[in-house]
């Protein structure tokens, strides 16, 4: 599957554990905005918003795992996982914490 080599390779390159914290946060929270996940994120780790939007937009485009819904221009883009990844993303989630815990 692409979509779970896109996963294992985004997740090999997490220095500081922060990919894994958002894709955590992802599958716990279902749905998030940017300013939602920037605090979320700023509670444990030193980032800006405009890195929060680009890992956002990174993982909308590149990963391809979330929907990115916006319902009018005043509104903030919402994004969700797409369902069908969902179990893929525990899995290669779950397998990177052990390789994590192992080393």
């Amino acid at each position: 599957m692409r979509i779970m080599r896109r996963l294992e390779v985004y997740l090999e390159l997490d220095i500081d554990g922060l990919r894994k914290f958002i894709i955590d946060i992802l599958l716990r929270v279902k749905k998030v905005t940017v300013n939602l996940l920037y605090q979320e994120l700023n509670k444990k780790f030193k980032v800006s918003y405009r890195a929060v939007s680009s890992t956002l937009g990174y993982i909308h485009s590149k990963l391809g795992i979330l929907h990115a819904v916006k319902e009018s221009y005043k509104t903030h883009i919402v994004y969700s996982l797409k369902e069908e990844y969902v179990d893929i993303i525990n899995s290669v989630l779950h397998k990177n914490t052990q390789i994590t815990s192992l080393s």
